[in-house]
């Protein structure tokens, strides 16, 4: 008799949720992205702007991770244009743009765009709300913005909301109550964990959920937004956000290289240290990629010189789920 295949339900947003569907892809499970609408960076919030279309540069990302199309489709989805009036557009962002537009619906154009590669898995908006992220600092400033927010110094932030109300998106809440395995992490903790969470029933319905809770942490804290915390203040603050306590925490248990925590400290970004207390739903182990992926042009500093391995990230996941 075929055995079931566990549902793996992914939350997140950019490069951390691209690198756990990457290795978790190649293992006979059931995979949904559920992704983050706060964007408004680059050639998404120029679109944006532009276009009144929902953000597509984190749904792109998922929907590469979990293509099954061959090399030269996936890389056209994240081809990016270096001249003209298209200069930093990716082909991707404007393809999910023209299917909104055509189709009428943000959901429908992940779901053609899904066709298009072939998809193994489904990738799901958090919600179809046109909403931004802000925060809310002392002396009454607010910064609106996901992309003022990630490039901002965030000591003195009081409260974090998206506005207007966003209404969760009803395949992302069916698959929650799906799932076997939730997984929610690695990612920038502001701008692309705590969005999904501030979604009106993601957090409810992640809390009524009978699945496996495993939260991946990053592996560097990033300056003026998670100094010096350690796996523990990760885990207690989205546990705040999200309102239960994860089953498991994966973390990282080897310091990187010490040539490149330097290059890290100089920017004032530290290894994230291993939890203060040993409990047993505290998972660490050597989960680093040694290979150097391309520097994005996002990225303050050479974020990529340390990142997970997305296989050793599943295996770790499979493991404990």
């Amino acid at each position: 008799m075929r055995q079931k295949q566990s549902h793996i339900v992914v939350i997140g947003g950019g490069t951390g949720t691209y690198t756990v569907l990457s290795g978790l892809k190649k293992h006979p499970v059931h995979l949904t992205a559920i992704v983050s609408m706060a964007d408004d960076g680059g050639s998404t919030g120029v679109l944006r702007d532009e276009l009144g279309v929902l953000p597509p540069g984190d749904v792109r990302q998922c929907l590469v991770a979990l293509s099954t199309s061959d090399l030269l489709m996936r890389e056209l989805m994240n081809y990016r244009f270096q001249s003209g009036r298209l200069k930093g557009h990716s082909f991707g962002n404007i393809l999910l743009s023209a299917l909104e537009k055509t189709t009428g619906s943000f959901d429908a154009a992940v779901e053609k765009a899904s066709q298009i590669l072939r998809l193994e898995g489904e990738v799901v908006p958090a919600t179809l709300s046109k909403v931004r992220l802000f925060a809310s600092m002392k002396k009454g400033k607010i910064l609106r913005g996901q992309k003022n927010i990630h490039n901002a110094m965030l000591r003195g932030l009081q409260r974090i909301f998206l506005s207007p109300c966003a209404k969760a998106n009803s395949k992302a809440l069916s698959a929650i109550q799906k799932a076997d395995i939730i997984v929610l992490g690695p990612g920038d903790f502001y701008s692309s964990l705590v969005p999904n969470l501030l979604v009106k029933g993601i957090a409810l319905a992640i809390q009524k959920s009978k699945a496996k809770k495993i939260y991946v942490c990053n592996l560097m804290t990033k300056a003026s937004h998670t100094d010096e915390w350690s796996v523990s203040d990760y885990t207690k603050k989205l546990e705040y956000y999200l309102g239960c306590s994860f089953d498991i925490i994966i973390y990282n248990s080897k310091k990187p290289e010490n040539s490149l925590v330097r290059k890290y400290a100089r920017e004032g970004e530290h290894w994230v240290r291993p939890p203060q207390k040993k409990e047993k739903r505290f998972v660490g182990g050597d989960l680093i990629n040694r290979k150097i992926l391309p520097r994005q042009k996002s990225d303050r500093i050479w974020r990529s010189l340390i990142r997970h391995h997305p296989d050793r990230l599943a295996r770790a996941i499979l493991r404990h789920a």
